[in-house]
């Protein structure tokens, strides 16, 4: 007979987001003990590390912490397997406690990230690898924003409302203002720009697009006398379409995000966009 009962095998089930089978199996040979069954679990994920490289992990979470003066903030992504570990309290408390570490240690890159420690003898890959185990699913780190030179805001964007924010922005503006802080960051995770401005557009990817637009226009027939002028119009449409500072505002596509910003008399600085898996 078994020595635990189905709200035993839920309740272990959504503390370690572990498959429903290996929370049973972990209770039968943990003879009921629930604590016992946790550390089995913990155990057998740790051996599953290695297996678990190859798979994907396309959901996640991004998470964000902003300082109370908003004169820095820190922008994290995570990932998993599934969206029900993704909506688990413990995947976002992983995530929580990443960000807040980053915050803390201002580290340089990615790589200075996950070899810095996080817990006393315990680095952040290993904290990673932890949860890994834990949970039962390929957990990946492998990307985060931190800015502390201005007045600093994010935005989290739900694509679902049963899941953690799959979208998260943070913005940097040169003094503070909040409202165009909240609205700029809301445009770009709506809007998905790639570059700040026209300016930071490498000359490579401009060129590019200058062959791919003379390339397409003579395929279409357009006549010679009126390439230059096609190409520049489509060039100058990637730009409009790539820099945040030359889209149209969300709010009043009238005005361009530089206009709402010279308007404010703010400046943004930088920004980064996450969205899970892209």
């Amino acid at each position: 007979m078994a020595n635990y009962t189905a709200a035993d095998v839920k309740k272990l089930r959504e503390l370690t987001a572990a498959g429903m089978m290996d929370c049973k199996n972990a209770l039968v040979e943990a003879e009921g003990d629930f604590d016992k069954a946790v550390e089995l679990l913990r155990i057998k994920g740790q051996k599953g590390v290695t297996k678990r490289e190859g798979r994907s992990a396309s959901n996640g979470a991004v998470v964000s912490l902003i300082a109370a003066d908003n004169s820095e903030g820190v922008l994290v992504e995570l990932k998993c397997e599934t969206d029900f570990v993704a909506k688990g309290d413990k995947f976002v408390g992983v995530a929580d406690a990443i960000a807040a570490h980053v915050a803390a240690s201002k580290p340089a890159d990615i790589e200075a990230l996950l070899a810095s420690e996080i817990n006393a003898g315990q680095t952040v890959q290993a904290f990673v690898d932890e949860a890994n185990a834990t949970l039962g699913e390929k957990i990946v780190l492998d990307r985060f924003a931190q800015f502390t030179d201005g007045f600093v805001a994010s935005y989290l964007h739900r694509t679902s409302p049963d899941l953690p924010p799959q979208v998260g922005v943070l913005v940097e503006l040169d003094k503070p203002n909040a409202e165009v802080a909240k609205d700029v960051a809301q445009h770009i995770a709506a809007f998905a720009p790639t570059f700040l401005s026209r300016a930071e557009i490498p000359a490579d990817v401009l060129e590019n697009e200058r062959r791919v637009a003379e390339a397409t226009a003579r395929e279409e027939g357009k006549p010679e006398a009126a390439l230059a002028r096609i190409v520049e119009g489509r060039v100058t449409g990637y730009v409009k379409e790539n820099a945040v500072l030359e889209q149209s505002f969300a709010k009043d596509s009238k005005k361009t995000v530089q206009k709402v910003l010279d308007e404010a008399g703010v400046t943004l600085k930088r920004f980064a966009r996450f969205r899970v898996g892209v």
